[in-house]
């Protein structure tokens, strides 16, 4: 499974941001018998909501543990959707 994170649309309110996002989607959705395409599941958020701890990660020096941010557990979901850790069965994408 590949995973891509890090798109961006940007524009001016009502411009189109999220139709184009969602026909992109749908559309790379149903391209059928090519190997290169595969179901797109979007999942949006605002990073500017978090620090970067948060949304990547972190390392704690004291403990020597490190800590996954939101995008690393984002990403692990979205590419086996199907554990029992997510929750999410394939039906509900």
């Amino acid at each position: 499974t590949v995973v891509r994170h890090g798109m961006m649309l940007v524009g001016p309110t009502g411009g189109g941001k999220s139709r184009v996002l969602r026909v992109l989607q749908a559309a790379m959705s149903r391209v059928e018998n090519d190997p290169n395409f595969d179901k797109v599941r979007v999942m949006a958020m605002n990073p500017k909501s978090i620090t970067m701890n948060q949304l990547y990660g972190a390392f704690d020096l004291q403990t020597g543990e490190w800590t996954d941010g939101i995008a690393a557990v984002l990403i692990r979901h979205m590419s086996q959707p199907d554990t029992e850790e997510t929750g999410v069965t394939l039906e509900e994408l």
